[in-house]
């Protein structure tokens, strides 16, 4: 038995080319889809390209702004520490100003205003005490030798601080007992002397004996 279609050809040829149409669409499509795809990662690849690029660039221009202000820091810190050290200079310079006028003071205070012509003898020119706190005492002398040909002294000095405590009589020493005294022309000696913090002292006598034990110079403070 023979089983013979029921589509004519001129309709078979008709669905024929509908499909055939309709392949070539599909195909045409395809292949503008795909080089629209292709398009697509050519400019993605350019825009990547590109943002490296940039992204290059940027590295670069932080670097060397960071470079500038690592610069700009160290620079900063140097001008400080040179800040520094001036403000210290000038703090040692005004405490070393104070200190040779304080001495310029003590030196004008003790010197005398006349000296005595032709005389050659050990003298005291002056004689300080001051009271830091209670049962503590600061003590300045100025010994000086007049005359130009005047020999080296090689002596002591002894101080006697006199006064009373709670009421009564009451006297110090220097510890030790007579201190060492060298003489070319003068000598300038301080110290410091401890006593009974109720104590007050009222007047100082200084001594000034030779090698021998001889007084060569006396001078008593009264406070």
């Amino acid at each position: 038995m023979t089983v013979r279609s029921q589509m004519a050809w001129p309709l078979r040829w008709v669905a024929a080319a509908v499909v055939l149409g309709f392949s070539a669409a599909i195909a045409l499509w395809a292949f503008e889809f795909g080089k629209e795809i292709a398009g697509l990662d050519r400019g993605a690849q350019a825009e990547l390209v590109r943002l490296r690029n940039e992204l290059s660039q940027l590295r670069e221009e932080r670097e060397h702004a960071q470079s500038i202000a690592n610069t700009a820091e160290s620079l900063l810190k140097t001008e400080r520490a040179a800040e520094e050290r001036l403000v210290e200079q000038l703090k040692q310079s005004e405490a070393e100003k104070m200190s040779l006028k304080a001495d310029l003071g003590f030196f004008e205070r003790l010197l005398p205003t006349t000296a005595s012509a032709g005389a050659e003898s050990l003298q005291v020119r002056g004689l300080q005490v001051d009271q830091e706190s209670p049962g503590h005492w600061r003590y300045q002398l100025l010994v000086m030798q007049s005359g130009r040909q005047a020999q080296a002294f090689s002596g002591h000095y002894e101080l006697t601080f006199s006064g009373t405590e709670d009421g009564k009589p009451w006297t110090l020493t220097l510890p030790g007992g007579a201190q060492p005294l060298q003489v070319k022309q003068y000598v300038r000696v301080e110290g410091r002397v401890d006593g009974p913090a109720h104590a007050v002292v009222k007047s100082v006598v200084l001594r000034v004996t030779d090698s021998a034990g001889g007084v060569r110079a006396t001078q008593t403070l009264k406070l």
